[in-house]
């Protein structure tokens, strides 16, 4: 691969690796077939763990630790790092992160898609006081910083003063820490904001050294326009930009993945920092509302054309639809047939019905969908980029297989089964190539004085269990996860140790 930023290169551990060790340490891992996160293939060899840090690798058998692991020939590999995560929307509920563990994340970044803690600080606080088993970075979202300026009259775009107001809370989030700033512009408030509006605040964030990471403004019809924007953003600002989970959700643009990184290869040659990230599976998850982009909800020739060209009836599941549960696992297909009325006409019906519950409760319904929309070629070819890294943009209780499978997937069926990807190329894509690309210090890598972020795993056995049916089902062959040199999940259990640290942009640490 060609992607190595010398950031992560400087220097050669296999040298460091020569010096003479320091007699003792905390933790030896020994005997196993690292992989250190940079595409190299792996190596036999021992680590040696001091704290929280990596202090050696190489040989280390005539050296003591209270803990010795004998990895007996399984690739070990720096802990993985989900770049789009929605495991952390409350941690404190879940301190122990077993759907995260269980694949082999031990870091993970949040505040996606426009909505992130606010403010920040104060859940920076929070975690400080009562810290979790992983790692968590968050940015500032778009959504909850236009939510907080403009309230529910929002669908409409901002005025200066308003503009002014939200600079200044992503301000205050940046200076909390945050990695940078978030948008996912095909939800509300954000689908109204202009153009300028983003670009505006994406160089408040920029000038303090910010990145920028966005669900784009179309996935699907105006999906061209969306790409050129980002790409706008990263030329204007100078600041890295992200595609979050890049994909071709519509019929009519199957197969125009070679055009897409074309257009991104020419970018990067023009000097934009663009890059993306992507999870394996060709359905998704998101509010039922997202199907319509112009929010015209009832128009039936609308609904028709979804149906035909982003979805199909029978690709349309109900994960969530909290005015009637009975409903929640069925297909609209299923739905339809069984009210005895068209696709089109039960899609505008169920949103009707949904606004109308909203309406007399005073709260937003919860309600969600699953829908196939991507092809797999393309999917094989974008998570082929040489700029695209893994991530599951997932979470524990969600019902879509991607919380608690999306790297195991990756590496069980897309490398050992359909060999899309060498090994050794998707374990970067997961560590050195998702730190690069989102700014974290000192992970991602397996190097003498990175943190002591490590999975022991068995290439050989290693696959996702969850599904549509049984989303929370733990994956196989993870064996082992350290989190800043302490041992988190074992034999498909945590610990329960919370060594997970705040990643800040600053510090990272």
């Amino acid at each position: 691969m060609s992607f190595r930023l010398s950031l992560f290169l400087a220097g050669c551990w296999t040298a460091v690796a020569c010096q003479n060790p320091p007699a003792t340490y905390d933790l030896i891992i020994r005997n196993g077939i690292v992989y250190d996160g940079s595409g190299a293939e792996g190596i036999r060899t021992d680590i040696g763990i001091r704290n929280d840090t990596i202090a050696f690798i190489g040989d280390l058998s005539a050296a003591k630790a209270g803990t010795v692991v004998d990895a007996e020939g399984k690739a070990v590999t720096p802990g993985f790092i989900d770049t789009h995560s929605h495991h952390g929307s409350n941690p404190f509920r879940n301190r122990e992160s077993i759907a995260v563990l269980s694949q082999g994340i031990t870091s993970i970044l949040i505040g996606q898609d426009g909505g992130s803690h606010f403010p920040l600080a104060e859940f920076y606080r929070k975690l400080k006081d009562t810290a979790v088993a992983v790692n968590i970075g968050s940015y500032s979202g778009h959504n909850t910083i236009r939510d907080a300026v403009l309230g529910k009259n929002f669908k409409r775009k901002a005025s200066a003063e308003e503009l002014k107001k939200m600079k200044a809370l992503l301000q205050e989030d940046m200076d909390a820490g945050a990695l940078g700033f978030s948008t996912g512009l095909e939800y509300d408030p954000g689908i109204y904001s202009g153009g300028e509006e983003v670009l505006e605040l994406s160089k408040t964030a920029a000038a303090l050294g910010g990145r920028y990471i966005s669900h784009i403004r179309s996935e699907d019809r105006y999906f061209w326009k969306a790409i050129d924007e980002i790409i706008r953003i990263g030329k204007e600002t100078g600041m890295p930009v992200q595609i979050s989970h890049v994909k071709l959700a519509m019929h009519h643009i199957w197969g125009q993945a070679d055009s897409l990184t074309g257009i991104l290869d020419q970018a990067r040659k023009d000097g934009v920092q663009i890059t993306a990230d992507i999870y394996p599976y060709d359905f998704w998850h998101s509010t039922i509302r997202v199907l319509f982009p112009d929010r015209n909800f009832s128009d039936l020739r609308e609904a028709s054309l979804i149906l035909k060209e982003i979805t199909l009836p029978e690709n349309i599941i109900l994960a969530a639809y909290e005015l009637n549960p009975a409903y929640e696992g069925l297909t609209l297909a299923q739905i339809a047939a069984k009210e005895n009325k068209p696709a089109p006409q039960m899609l505008t019906e169920l949103i009707a019905r949904i606004e109308a519950w909203e309406k007399e409760k005073g709260r937003e319904c919860r309600e969600s969908i699953m829908a196939t929309s991507m092809d797999e070629t393309d999917i094989r070819k974008l998570m082929n980029w040489s700029y695209t890294n893994i991530c599951s943009d997932g979470s524990s209780t969600g019902r879509h297989p991607r919380g608690y499978g999306a790297f195991t997937r990756v590496l069980g069926h897309y490398v050992r089964e359909e060999k899309v990807l060498p090994f050794a190329t998707a374990i970067y894509k997961m560590t050195g190539l998702a730190a690069a690309n989102t700014g974290l210090y000192k992970r991602g890598l397996l190097r003498p004085g990175y943190y002591a972020d490590i999975v022991m795993l068995d290439p050989q056995t290693i696959t996702d269990k969850a599904t549509v049916q049984h989303p929370h089902e733990l994956s196989e062959g993870i064996e082992k996860v350290w989190v800043n040199g302490q041992p988190v999940y074992e034999s498909k259990k945590a610990t329960g140790r919370y060594p997970g640290m705040i990643l800040t942009r600053q510090k990272n640490k």
